[in-house]
Formats: structure tokens, C-alpha cells, sequence
């Protein structure tokens, strides 16, 4: 695991113009860093009220998804518990830049008071970021981030979800064997981030290697497509041990190609801990997911957002994650009742 991450990270400039996106989050930040919200998932609440009815836009890159569905949900409780107004808005294309950014010139142009945003692409959402700081409107990233320009980033450390899931597939497969990798959008940040995570994790075990790694574009149905082509290849298929997936969708998709051939004894990890992966942990389908808390990272997101709408509070450090490693995040058989019983994000 990349142990270069400073114990302190990036400070906040407050001309957010000046912040410059980095894709790891700091060790005090993950375990230490005083936070302005206490628990996670559905029991997550803030002391911190609104001082005005303040309107903030939560922007996803689609509204299908379950992580950005959380997204939405997490983002309207924050309002309802602060006191200001949250809007929820998606393109109605899937994942269109384009109408994000148009989207966002909208808003501003409406009035909006900050932004938080899970856009598609970092480059292409960042002349639109850089129009809101000329107006002086914060934006909170999750996900993928403009290279410049957020007020903060939060959500989890993308690397650090990839590494973990695929360490314990790697260990309960004995550190042996062949492993695919389902990808997300090819040039998204936060999957390319993951991504990175689960090949450095498998480079640690010497008898594996990586027999495929292909995108499935984050949906279920193009995870089942993409396992049952690689499944047809026996370079891949003989000796595959391991499917390390960059979101909980691909791999359940995955485990629909793995049941209609009747393999067994493959271990799958996808990441988000979704209502759908939780049931197939318990189910003993899925091995394990890492807790994303789509709904808790947009409350603690809006909650740093009217801070700094009161009185000018920055964030302590730039990358904030949540959850992080303080939240034990990871979610396996033995846990995963106890995460659905007190930390799920899901209704």
C-alpha cells in the first residue's frame, strides 16, 4: 500500500481557485481530523445550522445508480437537519459532461449559493468550477474532481477501497491463482484511483496475476457481459481465483456470469456496500464491499459547505474522506448484519 501520505495534508486556500486535487487523503485526516458530524450512514447528524436558507445543488453524474441515489438522499437530509435548501439534480443522458456543465451555468446564474458535485470527467467539468469561484460559489467534489478549484474533496479514498477488497480476495484465495479486474469508465478519477489500488494489491502476492482487466462502465449488466466473453477465453477462465470489480454493481454482475457457467470457488469484491451487495454477502455469493456512504459524504459535504456559508469556516484539510479508516469500513460475512443493523446507507 502506498505508505508515502503524509500524517498532514493539504491546507485550504481560501481563494479555492488555488486548490489543487490530490488522490490520496492524509493520515490524520482518515483517523484523526475532528469531523462537524457524528456517525455515518443513516444515523449521521450535525449540531451545525444554517444561518440563512442557503440553497445548494448536489449534481451526480446520473440519477440510476444506487450510489448516487444515496447521494441524493444523503444531500436532502443534510438540508432538512441544517435548515437550507438542497436540490438534486442529474443529466437526463447518463454521465453527460455536457449537461452537467450546463447544469451548473444554470444554477449559478439562478443563485445558487455552493455546489456538490460527483461530475464524469475532471477536465471537462473545470472551466464551469472555475466560473463558480469567479462568483464566489464553493464547490465540494466527491468522486472525481476538477484538477483545480474545489472547495474540498470528500467521499473515500478511492485507492484505498481498491487495495483493501482486493488484499482479502487475494488472501482467501490463498494468495494463489488468476484474477480479473472489472474496471469503471475508462479516464473517470475516482476509478482510475481504485483501479490503482487493486493492482498494487495483487502485485504483493507473487503466485497471482492479472489474467483481464476490462471496463463494465460501473452497470450490472455490462459486468455479466464482460465476465461471460472473458469466461469463453481458458487463458483467463483456468485457474481464475479472484474477481476484484470497481464497484458493487459489476460484481454482481459478475457473479450472474460465474452461477450461468456453474464455476465455483472464485472469490468476488466490488465496493460501495449497496442493499444489493450487502444481501449477496449474506447470501455467501460476494466475499466483500467497502462502505462508500454515498448518503454520509453529501451530508458531511453540505454540512462543510454551510459552515463556511456562516462565517467563512474552511475545511481543515482539502481530501476529507469519508468514510475512512476510523469508520471500519471494510464489509465481509461476519460484520455484514451489524453494518445493515447501524451503518447502511441504503433505506
Amino acid at each position: 500500500m502506498d505508505v508515502s501520505v503524509s500524517e498532514k495534508g493539504q491546507p485550504v486556500n481560501e481563494d479555492f481557485s488555488k486548490n489543487v486535487n490530490v488522490n490520496r487523503a492524509s493520515q490524520y485526516a482518515k483517523n484523526e481530523l475532528p469531523l462537524p458530524v457524528k456517525e455515518i450512514g443513516r444515523k449521521i447528524s450535525t449540531d451545525v445550522k444554517a444561518k440563512d436558507n442557503y440553497r445548494i445543488v448536489v449534481m451526480t453524474r446520473n440519477s440510476t445508480n444506487p450510489y448516487m441515489i444515496g447521494m441524493w438522499s444523503g444531500g436532502q437530509q443534510a438540508g432538512k437537519d441544517l435548515g437550507c435548501t438542497v436540490e438534486t439534480l442529474s443529466p437526463s443522458t447518463q454521465d453527460s459532461i455536457e449537461e452537467q456543465i450546463t447544469i451548473m451555468e444554470s444554477m449559478i446564474e439562478g443563485g445558487v449559493d455552493g455546489f456538490v458535485i460527483h461530475p464524469s470527467d475532471s477536465k471537462g467539468i473545470q472551466p464551469v468550477v472555475d466560473l463558480a469561484n469567479e462568483k464566489g460559489i464553493p464547490v465540494a467534489a466527491i468522486g472525481t474532481c476538477p484538477d483545480t478549484g474545489a472547495f474540498m474533496r470528500t467521499g473515500v479514498d478511492y485507492y484505498e477501497t481498491g487495495y483493501l477488497v482486493t488484499r482479502e480476495l487475494c488472501e482467501a484465495a490463498g494468495g494463489k491463482g488468476k484474477v480479473i479486474v472489472l474496471e469503471g469508465p475508462a479516464g473517470v478519477q475516482n476509478m482510475e484511483e481504485r483501479k490503482a489500488g487493486i493492482l498494487d494489491a495483487v502485485a504483493e502476492y507473487p503466485d497471482m496475476e492479472v489474467a483481464a482487466s476490462q471496463t463494465a462502465n460501473c452497470k450490472r449488466t455490462e459486468g455479466m457481459q464482460v465476465m461471460e466473453n472473458l469466461l469463453q477465453n481458458k487463458d483467463v477462465a483456468d485457474g481464475l481465483t479472484v474477481v476484484a470489480s470497481c464497484n458493487d454493481e459489476m460484481s454482481l454482475g459478475a457473479i450472474q456470469a460465474l452461477k450461468a457457467q456453474n464455476i465455483k470457488g472464485v472469490f468476488v469484491g466490488g465496493a460501495d456496500g449497496s442493499k444489493d451487495a450487502a444481501q449477496a454477502i449474506q447470501a455467501g455469493d460476494l466475499y466483500c464491499t467497502y462502505n462508500t456512504d454515498p448518503y454520509g459524504s453529501t451530508y458531511l459535504a453540505v454540512t462543510y459547505l454551510v459552515q463556511y456559508l456562516n462565517d467563512g469556516t474552511l475545511p481543515e484539510e482539502y481530501f476529507i474522506p469519508f468514510p475512512s479508516e476510523r469508520h471500519d469500513p471494510l464489509i465481509k460475512s461476519e460484520n455484514v448484519q451489524d453494518y445493515i443493523d447501524h451503518y447502511r446507507w441504503f433505506e
